[in-house]
């Protein structure tokens, strides 16, 4: 089976899913971006495609790495995708959001789906079920509240996060926990109830590197997945293979 490298390069982390076949064998995060990186990574899974979503302004020597040694795709507005995107400037839609949305149609075509993302930001993605991207919303994550809180007061302290707290906080500490996550809790499922007034039948997918910290306080019916921008992304590369 063929293998292919899918990196998701984020604001807070750079990984890279490597597929054989449409299997997820491995997921790995990287230690920074460089072309000596990328290349150990060839050489060790010589890979035959090779697709990236970029948020951040890499090096764009991998790019012309990835595209000589394995059939590379660079995510964009412009790439031939199984959803549209009828929006006013499709050109400022993140790549990560359209990996996500891809995924979901993928998963749960001529559904709607709402997509939710937790990561340096909450991403709120909507599908419809004609596989048209409307768009959604975007909201501070977690670490970004967090790290205002401390950059922007002259006591409190920069917090952990921690899914494990009460609702009464007894000390700053769980105060903040209280306050950041619940809130955020809170906000996620008034988010849905909104799309649920305007949408009565969707599925709704929660996925990023926080979406622990949530689960056990939000009420919504939720699939939870944890890889789903990796699946979208291996989708797009066979799409434009």
């Amino acid at each position: 089976m063929q293998t292919t490298l899918c990196f998701d390069f984020g604001n807070t982390r750079l990984k890279c899913a490597v597929f054989e076949g449409e299997h997820l064998k491995d997921l790995l995060v990287l230690e920074n971006g460089t072309p000596d990186t990328i290349e150990g990574l060839i050489k060790t899974w010589q890979p035959a495609k090779s697709i990236l979503s970029s948020v951040i302004n890499h090096d764009v020597a991998i790019e012309e790495l990835l595209a000589k040694h394995t059939r590379f795709h660079k995510l964009s507005h412009i790439s031939k995708l199984p959803v549209t995107s009828p929006v006013g400037k499709p050109e400022t839609i993140g790549a990560d959001r359209l990996g996500l949305v891809v995924a979901a149609v993928h998963m749960f075509p001529q559904q709607h789906n709402l997509v939710i993302g937790l990561g340096s930001c909450i991403t709120y993605n909507f599908v419809n079920k004609f596989s048209e991207f409307l768009g959604g919303g975007i909201s501070p994550g977690l670490e970004m509240r967090f790290r205002a809180m401390h950059e922007y007061t002259a006591k409190l302290p920069l917090v952990k996060p921690d899914w494990n707290f009460p609702l009464v906080g007894y000390d700053t500490r769980t105060n903040m926990l209280s306050g950041v996550i619940l809130g955020m809790s809170k906000e996620i499922d008034g988010i849905i109830e909104a799309y649920k007034e305007k949408y009565t039948e969707f599925n709704v997918l929660l996925t990023g590197g926080d979406m622990n910290f949530f689960m056990p306080h939000l009420k919504s019916n939720i699939l939870a997945e944890p890889y789903l921008i990796y699946k979208g992304l291996y989708a797009i590369s066979e799409h434009n293979s």
